[in-house]
């Protein structure tokens, strides 16, 4: 586009309210003012209108959805770092730009990856319920014990943004950082963080304490974390997931806690969400959260910010600059 105008922006979900404020005064924006999910249907009619479309990683763009946009349709501006609720192939193959909001969530995302780790460990699930249902009878020099943090071995699945941030955060903890990830890091941030590269993922299974899941979902990392691979921990380790709950094979974990073959598990996020396994929330030695890792006021609208900034350089015709790359795909 040549010139300054004002495209129509549909968003799926309710944003921060001064996002929303700039968005109307920038675009031709139509709001979702209830915060009410967008069903497949008006999925298809949304995209059957919009030229730019900002949904969030709870709307399922599917192949056959993309291939019934309507050919206004340039720009899926996503609120959200993670794109694997969106069919990128199916994106390029309309000629659709799909951007993120990379960056701004990792802080946020990784103090959750710590809380859930320590409220893991050191059994804070275990201890509210006792209290809040009456149960606790004093205190007791082997009641509620749990594992001390300090000296720990942390294993990061994905050594990306996030990854960093949680291995940064651990060693204030007194953790050693071993990762895997596809490539080795910096050697430079490698010697910062005092981090252990692991080619091999089982390998690293088998010597660590605590596994962070960071690595983001994709057809190679689905269930990466399968039966055979959670085998490979120790009885006395703990899962946290604060990525994307495809990653882990949700029945086989089920199975490897209900066993006691693992200590347990932190999860903010489902490999069928909203929907989670009520075995799971019945399980003491699980905390589990809904998906509100990057859920603080500054996280959410910096990402809403970066809506905007992609939002206006495709409206200026300038290439967006969180373009989502050939190569994610």
């Amino acid at each position: 586009m040549a010139a300054w105008r004002r495209p129509l922006v549909v968003v799926t979900r309710k944003l921060p309210e001064i996002i929303e404020t700039r968005l109307m005064e920038l675009f031709d924006a139509r709001l979702n003012r209830d915060d009410r999910p967008l069903d497949e249907d008006e999925l298809r009619t949304a995209l059957g209108r919009a030229e730019v479309l900002v949904p969030t990683v709870s709307d399922r763009l599917s192949k056959p959805l993309l291939e019934a946009a309507g050919p206004q349709l340039k720009l899926i501006a996503s609120f959200g770092n993670g794109v694997d609720h969106i069919d990128l192939a199916a994106a390029k193959a309309r000629g659709i730009i799909v951007t993120n909001t990379p960056g701004v969530l990792t802080a946020d995302t990784a103090d959750m990856t710590i809380a859930l780790m320590l409220a893991v460990m050191r059994r804070f699930g275990e201890g509210m319920r006792l209290v809040r249902e009456g149960e606790w009878e004093g205190w007791s020099p082997t009641s509620m014990l749990g594992q001390r943090v300090g000296g720990k071995r942390l294993g990061v699945v994905g050594m990306g943004r996030i990854g960093e941030a949680v291995a940064r955060r651990a060693r204030v903890f007194g953790m050693t950082v071993h990762y895997h990830n596809r490539r080795r890091i910096d050697p430079a941030a490698e010697e910062t963080l005092e981090a252990t590269w692991w080619e091999s993922l089982d390998q690293m299974l088998g010597h660590v304490d605590v596994v962070s899941i960071n690595c983001p979902h994709t057809p190679a990392t689905f269930h990466l974390l399968n039966a055979r691979r959670l085998r490979l921990l120790r009885p006395h380790a703990v899962i946290v997931n604060t990525a994307r709950g495809e990653v882990i094979d949700e029945a086989a974990l089920l199975q490897a806690l209900e066993r006691r073959e693992l200590a347990g598990a932190g999860l903010d996020v489902y490999e069928r969400e909203p929907a989670i396994d009520p075995r799971l929330l019945a399980r003491d030695n699980v905390i589990a959260l809904p998906h509100m890792g990057s859920a603080t006021h500054e996280s959410r609208v910096a990402m809403g910010e970066r809506v905007l900034i992609n939002v206006r350089a495709f409206a200026d015709g300038h290439a967006p600059p969180d373009r989502v790359l050939d190569t994610m795909f």
